[in-house]
């Protein structure tokens, strides 16, 4: 499974976020290109620690160790998947700016690649350096995969 702590795969999450244009259409889903851009963002900031998404429900906390390692695998998401509630963006969004947080998120992201101690995550617990970077990997590979780069 690719990393986005893996220099190559992390250049080539770069070059796709800059495939992107104003115009990019979605083949699935409902978000336009600059709100899947904000989107994008919400799981680098739990990483790094810059958002707090609250205490999930207890519900969403154990239904969410069923699926957790669908999160790092190597299997791909499939597309239209729900999305949780406070990480859905609905307002319009500006393409430029969101594009130019997520690509500086990214950048700080891959910085860590040498970090050893992780916090938690709110609503799956704990994982290792190498599941974060998969897991980020992949969030954004599904979301660019739905924009068609």
């Amino acid at each position: 499974m690719k990393s986005l702590f893996n220099t190559e795969a992390y250049e080539e999450i770069l070059s796709r976020i800059n495939q992107l244009s104003k115009s990019s259409e979605r083949q699935w889903g409902k978000m336009e290109v600059g709100q899947m851009l904000h989107h994008c963002q919400f799981p680098l900031k739990i990483a790094l620690g810059r958002y707090d998404m609250g205490k999930p429900s207890p519900l969403l906390k154990f239904m969410s160790q069923f699926f957790k390692k669908s999160l790092y695998n190597d299997q791909p998401w499939r597309q239209g998947l729900p999305t949780a509630k406070g990480l859905k963006v609905v307002e319009p969004k500006n393409f430029t700016e969101e594009k130019n947080v997520l690509i500086g998120l990214v950048n700080d992201f891959h910085k860590e690649k040498d970090k050893k101690e992780w916090d938690p995550h709110p609503a799956f617990g704990s994982f290792t350096s190498e599941q974060w970077g998969q897991m980020q990997y992949k969030h954004l590979d599904h979301h660019l995969r739905q924009f068609g780069v």
